[in-house]
């Protein structure tokens, strides 16, 4: 893969490459309106070269608008299938930057060169994401993981998420004074995302906890003399990544060990620590040789809140949601009810999270969940799409729901969805603190 010697790191840079990429999505609505006036109706195909043009500005940029598109690509009900399949790229397959701008970071950072640091060390990246790229190296001989952070991504966050917020906004036909909790919630995260030296605190802190009371989970050894606010050096974790594994032959007893894994590696997480690993992407895990899930990457960590934790964890409960009182008290504590509803609209959003959480509530409903249940994920999805398409819902004129919401709803439906990838059925316990 082409490697990129210089990422833009000016507003002005980053500006005008977003412009540039509106140009070419400007350009493809013409050809589109061109085509229709002739009869050709063919607006998948404008999908897929706007969703194209898109991922390629923005995988040049790197940092937190390419996360933005990482994120979005987990919204399977949300954004049409182009967009998915060309922003799902931002998980596995981004561009690297160059072995010089690599040393020139390592000097900057770590005050030496990495062949200074190590006994050796790979120029070539192994793996590159949104936020940095990993790097291959050993050190008395120990095999190591080197993650070096992109030059100018934390600098750029808000100028960034500035420059993509109008396309954020009339995609989710959202109001902009409304919208505004969401895109500080985003922000807050993509800046803990790149402080590397906290992060290397909260991942040997909750893999320490997580080690002593989760079954067949494994992590790597974090290395602080190593590490800067750029570099974090860990140990290689040998094994295949989550997405590679899933899709080999794999026994349902295999299927439903990682599964497990998985599920009790999270509810540990928000039951017990009452924070969680809110990136749940195939990238971020991957399966070793004797069949332990190996978890990586702790840049997004979400504290939970106990009020919020409180209402959203009781709208689990088939008695909480059958209990009207109880319904309209937690949602109105996730912002789901709002002081300005109309008794109407109060009666249409508690009757429709009623079903909805109903619903999204089954795994929790029994001792064990299917999570391979192709009807139960459809379901889901048709769910979704119908609610979103109401005119009652479009004609509200606030946006709703707690920002803690936008990092738990990621994370509890890519939880579902990885568990829907690889068939597991598990066990549905939750742990109590």
């Amino acid at each position: 893969m082409k490697t990129i010697n210089k990422i833009p790191v000016s507003k002005i840079q980053r500006a005008s490459n977003i412009v540039k990429t509106g140009i070419k999505v400007g350009g493809n609505y013409a050809k589109y309106y061109s085509k229709k006036v002739i009869g050709k109706d063919d607006h998948e195909e404008l999908d897929k070269e706007n969703a194209k043009d898109i991922y390629e500005g923005l995988k040049e940029l790197k940092g937190s608008v390419l996360k933005v598109a990482q994120m979005m690509s987990m919204e399977k009900n949300i954004l049409p299938t182009a967009y998915i399949q060309e922003f799902t790229k931002a998980q596995y397959s981004v561009p690297p930057i160059s072995g010089p701008l690599v040393r020139k970071t390592f000097k900057k950072y770590l005050g030496k060169y990495p062949e200074e640091v190590f006994d050796s060390f790979e120029n070539t990246s192994h793996k590159a994401a949104s936020i940095g790229q990993v790097h291959v190296a050993t050190k008395n001989g120990k095999k190591l993981a080197v993650k070096i952070q992109y030059p100018g991504v934390a600098e750029s966050i808000s100028s960034d998420l500035a420059l993509v917020k109008p396309f954020a906004l009339k995609m989710f036909k959202m109001d902009a004074k409304d919208a505004e909790k969401y895109f500080k919630e985003v922000e807050s995260k993509l800046i803990e995302e790149t402080q590397y030296l906290k992060e290397v605190e909260e991942s040997i802190d909750i893999s320490e906890k997580c080690k002593a009371n989760v079954e067949n989970v494994v992590f790597p050894e974090y290395y602080r003399e190593l590490t800067s606010e750029k570099i974090i050096t860990m140990s290689w974790l040998e094994g295949i990544h989550l997405d590679e594994w899933q899709q080999t032959e794999r026994s349902q007893e295999e299927r439903n060990k990682i599964a497990q894994a998985l599920w009790d590696f999270y509810m540990y997480q928000m039951h017990v620590l009452h924070k969680v690993h809110a990136d749940p992407h195939p990238g971020n895990f991957l399966i070793t040789e004797d069949n332990q899930l190996g978890a990586l990457d702790f840049g997004c960590i979400k504290e939970i809140e106990p009020d919020f934790y409180e209402a959203y964890f009781a709208l689990t409960q088939k008695a909480e949601l059958n209990d009207s009182e109880k319904l309209i008290e937690h949602l109105t504590t996730l912002e789901m009810l709002l002081p300005k509803d109309s008794p109407k609209v109060r009666e249409l959003i508690q009757g429709l999270f009623s079903e909805v959480l109903g619903f999204l509530s089954t795994p929790f409903q029994s001792e064990t969940f299917d999570f391979g249940d192709k009807e139960f994920f459809k379901n889901l999805y048709r769910m979704g799409s119908k609610y979103a398409h109401m005119p009652e819902m479009k004609k509200m004129d606030h946006s709703r729901g707690s920002r803690h919401l936008l990092y738990m709803n990621r994370t509890m439906f890519g939880l579902f969805n990885l568990l829907h990838d690889m068939q597991g059925i598990v066990k549905t316990r939750v742990p109590t603190s």
